[in-house]
């Protein structure tokens, strides 16, 4: 199905019918996982310093794993990671973190923008 007649039949006609032309929309879906996802990889960040601060003072403190973090990044939440690292100065020394992450919203950048050029302009 055609993306432009699939938006078109959401078009909201009233006010009140915009949460569902959000909803119902591929861009308005991607949009509300894009907040979600970068919120959460902020809130996952924040937690994961404080275990770290509680985890010097017990052993048996729980964190969460390197790989989780970076999943969460790659998930879409690569800008809630940056601002989870400078928020809380949480990874900012790991080179997996101070390299991955950025990577990772480059090409969270660039492959859709390249995907764009190739489907909408060149081909």
């Amino acid at each position: 199905m055609d993306m432009t007649l699939l938006a078109a039949a959401y078009t909201p006609e009233a006010h009140n019918d915009f949460i569902w032309a959000v909803v119902g929309s591929p861009w308005g879906l991607l949009a509300i996982w894009l907040v979600l996802i970068n919120v959460i990889t902020f809130f996952v960040f924040g937690a994961d310093k404080l275990q770290a601060k509680r985890k010097e003072k017990k052993d048996t403190v729980r964190r969460v794993p390197e790989k989780n973090l970076l999943l969460l990044a790659a998930a879409g939440g690569s800008i809630g990671a940056l601002l989870g690292m400078k928020a809380f100065h949480h990874k900012t020394l790991h080179k997996a973190f101070k390299i991955g992450v950025p990577v990772i919203l480059a090409l969270q950048i660039i492959i859709p923008f390249g995907l764009w050029l190739y489907f909408a302009v060149i081909r």
